[in-house]
């Protein structure tokens, strides 16, 4: 069983998180934790028609932010990696600076300490210098960013599509197959 950590913040953009969680749900052999941020419990209302609830409902397991004691906040439990989607910029500096206030922040940190994949989605625009610099810092400590630039080779039509190419490129950093869209020779 591959144990993925899924964080969701209130940064614009939560659709990545749960079609990330939708799309991991259909896995076999793949477990999913979440944390879903306050601020996107916020976000989820204004930008989509999921309930917080239903969207925990997704994960195998859902964790309080606040909640530093669960288990995912320590390195002795193993897990496949980390994704944050979307990742707010006071998260990303949070992470940058090991500022572990919350179980988001720490999960993060324990990921990167252990050597795990850790992926960021940063979702803001545009970006000046200190956004920039932190980015830097978390790939310096051994993050993954992916932020959501749209790509057109594979011709997208939807939103749908693009928010897929975006998780695809995700699972691709986790070494996790998927059929989300079509790669460059494919098209």
């Amino acid at each position: 069983m591959r144990r993925i950590v899924v964080g969701i913040t209130g940064a614009s953009g939560v659709v990545y998180g749960v079609r990330l969680l939708q799309v991991l749900r259909q896995m076999p052999a793949v477990e999913t934790h979440l944390i879903l941020s306050a601020a996107a419990r916020q976000t989820l209302v204004l930008e989509t028609e999921w309930a917080p609830e239903t969207v925990e409902a997704l994960a195998d397991r859902a964790y309080d932010p606040g909640d530093l004691a669960a288990p995912i906040a320590s390195g002795s439990v193993p897990t496949a990696g980390m994704v944050v989607a979307p990742c707010s910029m006071k998260t990303l500096s949070a992470i940058a600076h090991s500022y572990a206030d919350n179980l988001i922040v720490r999960a993060a940190d324990v990921t990167l300490k252990e050597r795990r994949p850790l992926v960021l989605v940063p979702r803001e625009t545009p970006l000046h210098k200190g956004h920039l610099e932190l980015m830097l810092r978390a790939a310096d400590l051994g993050a993954a960013l992916v932020p959501p630039m749209v790509a057109f080779y594979h011709r997208p039509t939807t939103i749908d599509e693009v928010v897929d190419h975006t998780v695809g490129k995700v699972l691709e950093l986790l070494g996790l197959e998927h059929q989300l869209y079509r790669r460059w020779h494919e098209t």
